[in-house]
């Protein structure tokens, strides 16, 4: 998916403006913070449970060369083939080349962040194999062509009767209805018979095990085990940061993933691979090939602050309790990762110069921080974004700011020491304010102000102050 990181201000315009979406996020994320809350207290001790969840991400960063190591050659004693790929291209080439070797026409995807990072449904699709995503979820937003909503429910905030219509027209549904059972149906059907003839599998990896070589999924509608269980060949993605110490560390982070991400104690299905089919095993693949993609986390793994964000789990407990995901959704995030996860994820792999919007949409409530099961200090990577982003521009000779913005910001700290020059300024700039809130503004000497009330929903200022008002009152 190319991004489309650089439009965050304009799509979420259009977002704000959609109403079937702003009511959905009014209620979803209020639900699953209640569920997590009940199935949280089901630990002994959940404030230990959760800060155990940071302790565990901890080590694995601080011994994250030695734990892949290890992973590996217990992969590879247990029959698996691993392929280290430095970028989405390697990684692409190699499951394409595979694909190719075994004379595949189709494969058959489980939800995967990761290679919606690498892009790989593209890749296939333009040489020729066809890719079938069979999460419900991500099968709605591939036919539709839209990047994920959400980390849990990709396409959650579709209305049924698109879906309904969707259906109608690419997956076979017979009758038009509404129903979700109905409609889940129909995508069953559909998909179930690209399992019966599939030769290879893809998925994503949420846990790997060095200890023991294995890796987890965790899901709650079965795909992904079919695109483990059922082909010749099954390859499963997995970025630097998802392996873990011991199985006693990841069933952990497991506990934690599902309560944090859907409000449940443990998801539906729960899949271990170590190695492909055994001689006396009757599911399971021929062979199995890991892939373990760096795609530019090594480069910041090195910066102790931006580290950080490998900690992330992807349960996506911090879009849950986003003020800013709350109003606007995934869509506006323009690439495969949105919320505090995205703000921070996105600008490090792709680049600070065309996510400037991402990383500075952040009020730093800390709400993301006091929530997250994995440690994740987001508000304090967002500032060092923030940071970074004002000395790349001071050394390419700029001021860290335009001349607007010093002037706006040096004007409204001296009027802020001064409470009458606060007053004045308040009388003389309010007609300038209501006009740029309700239409804009131009002229250059007035661009900074206009841009900032451009990206922010200000009502208009009163006709009179507070204090105007109280001294009418004497």
């Amino acid at each position: 998916m190319e991004p489309k990181t650089d439009k965050f201000v304009d799509t979420a315009g259009q977002e704000l403006k959609n109403e079937h979406s702003r009511i959905f996020l009014k209620l979803l994320p209020v639900f699953i913070s209640a569920m997590r809350d009940v199935t949280m207290g089901a630990f002994p001790d959940p404030e230990a449970a959760h800060a155990l969840g940071g302790c565990i991400r901890g080590e694995v960063l601080s011994r994250l060369p030695e734990l892949l190591e290890e992973f590996e050659e217990k992969a590879l004693a247990n029959g698996a083939k691993v392929f280290w790929a430095r970028d989405s291209r390697a990684a692409n080439e190699y499951i394409l080349n595979l694909a190719q070797e075994k004379g595949v026409r189709y494969v058959t995807k489980g939800k995967s962040m990761v290679t919606e990072e690498m892009g790989l449904n593209d890749v296939l699709e333009e040489n020729g194999i066809k890719v079938f995503e069979t999460d419900l979820g991500e099968f709605i937003a591939q036919l539709l062509k839209r990047p994920p909503f959400h980390i849990m429910g990709p396409a959650v905030n579709v209305p049924v009767e698109e879906i309904r219509d969707l259906f109608m027209e690419k997956a076979g549904l017979e009758e038009p209805t509404t129903d979700p059972i109905e409609l889940g149906f129909a995508a069953r059907l559909f998909l179930r018979d690209k399992f019966h003839h599939m030769k290879m599998g893809i998925t994503g990896i949420n846990f790997a095990v060095a200890e023991t070589g294995t890796i987890i999924n965790v899901e709650n509608e079965g795909n992904i085990r079919f695109n483990k269980s059922s082909p010749d060949v099954q390859v499963s993605v997995m970025t630097l940061e998802k392996v873990v110490p011991t199985m006693g560390d990841a069933l952990h982070l497991l506990r934690l993933l599902c309560r944090n991400c859907t409000g449940q104690e443990l998801g539906a299905y729960v899949t271990m691979d170590s190695g492909p089919k055994q001689e006396d095993e009757i599911d399971g693949p021929e062979e199995l090939h890991v892939i373990i993609l760096d795609n530019g986390r090594a480069e910041f793994f090195h910066d102790l602050k931006a580290r950080e964000i490998l900690r992330c789990i992807r349960c996506g407990g911090c879009l849950n309790i986003c003020p800013i995901y709350k109003k606007i959704g995934g869509y506006p995030y323009g690439w495969v990762y949105s919320g505090p996860l995205g703000q921070i994820l996105n600008p490090l792999l792709l680049g600070l110069s065309g996510t400037k919007d991402l990383y500075g949409a952040c009020t730093l409530c800390q709400a993301c921080k006091v929530t997250c099961p994995a440690g994740v200090d987001h508000p304090g990577i967002i500032r060092y974004l923030r940071a970074k982003d004002v000395e790349k521009d001071q050394a390419l000779g700029g001021t860290g700011a335009s001349l607007d913005e010093t002037l706006l910001y040096t004007g409204l700290a001296l009027a802020g020491s001064h409470p009458g020059l606060w007053r004045l300024a308040a009388g003389l700039i309010r007609p300038i304010v209501n006009r740029a809130s309700r239409k804009g503004m131009g002229g250059k000497g007035a661009e900074a102000l206009s841009l900032w009330l451009r990206s922010r929903d200000l009502p208009v200022m009163p006709a009179k102050s507070f204090r105007d008002r109280w001294t009418d009152l004497k």
